[in-house]
């Protein structure tokens, strides 16, 4: 690529005017320079022989100065526009913008019957919802109504990852499982690990690798929208045998947490189907909840599960 050209040097190559060349422009110069000067000498000629018409009807009428001021000012304006062409474009600029403007905003009352017929709806919708209410209501008193599973089931199978699912079906046979959060910091005065400390890593678990899920990284994920859709619950108890902690808390995630600058700590905590799941699972998961076997929650038994 070519440097760019200097200024300078172009200026230097730029060819002078000559006398010659002066001479022969001067005739196109002088016309255009007489023509301006006719048409400016027009319009003043014409806009002084407006103005002195107006005030010759003034006087005769008897108007006074200061409207007789504004309605000459007003005229010289006005035979301004026209020399210059504005008027064209006053007259133009209406249509172009009623040519532009919405069908909707050029219908009159149109805004108005949008309004109505939004407040129609809500109300229809308003007494759908009653209706539907209503007819919960009926189906509750009637002993002849049987219903074999909760009409949210329909809804929430739709809304599972297949991951997700394999994981439901290891919470229903294995039971809750350990989790535990590394936090960061002291506690000298209070003796509880969450007042004064910092979250580094929450919510670490085995349950992705032991559930046998595809996508180990969307575990997190997976977990949120289970709690989300009601079912599972991360409780703030661990689980009774200590054991089960100490596996978990051997794993590679946990320690390069761990070990992290400053002084961390892990958070015992706990994961496990709610009510909700337990029945979600026996509904939907055939054949799981009916090999899962019998046992207590597993949570210790100093709280409950939240």
């Amino acid at each position: 690529m070519s440097p760019p050209a200097d200024p300078a040097d172009d200026r230097a190559h730029r060819p002078v005017p000559t006398a010659g060349s002066v001479s022969k422009a001067l005739p196109g110069l002088l016309r255009i320079g007489f023509g301006a000067g006719i048409r400016t000498a027009g319009w003043t000629a014409n806009a002084y022989l407006r103005a002195g018409n107006r005030v010759v009807r003034a006087a005769v009428s008897g108007e006074s100065a200061a409207e007789l001021l504004h309605d000459v000012e007003k005229g010289v304006r006005g035979y301004a526009r026209e020399v210059l062409g504005i008027t064209a474009i006053d007259e133009r600029l209406p249509e172009v913008l009623r040519e532009r403007r919405p069908a909707t905003a050029a219908e009159p009352g149109a805004g108005r019957d949008g309004v109505e017929e939004a407040a129609a709806a809500a109300t229809r919708d308003l007494r759908s919802l009653q209706e539907k209410g209503a007819d919960l209501l009926y189906k509750s008193t009637d002993v002849r109504y049987e219903e074999a599973a909760h009409p949210a089931y329909a809804r929430i199978i739709g809304e599972l990852a297949p991951d997700e699912a394999r994981i439901l079906r290891y919470l229903t046979l294995e039971g809750p499982q350990p989790s535990v959060d590394v936090r960061i910091g002291k506690t000298p005065l209070i003796n509880s690990p969450l007042i004064g400390t910092n979250m580094v890593a929450p919510g670490l678990s085995m349950i992705g690798p032991n559930a046998g899920v595809r996508y180990v990284e969307r575990v997190p994920a997976y977990l949120n929208n289970l709690f989300r859709l009601g079912l599972i619950w991360f409780s703030r108890e661990p689980l009774e045998d200590p054991l089960r902690y100490q596996v978990l808390e051997a794993q590679p995630d946990v320690l390069a947490a761990l070990h992290g600058p400053g002084k961390a700590k892990t958070v015992r905590r706990s994961i496990l189907l709610t009510p909700f799941g337990e029945d979600f699972c026996r509904i939907c998961l055939p054949g799981v909840a009916a090999a899962a076997p019998a046992r207590a929650s597993g949570v210790h038994a100093n709280g409950n599960a939240g």
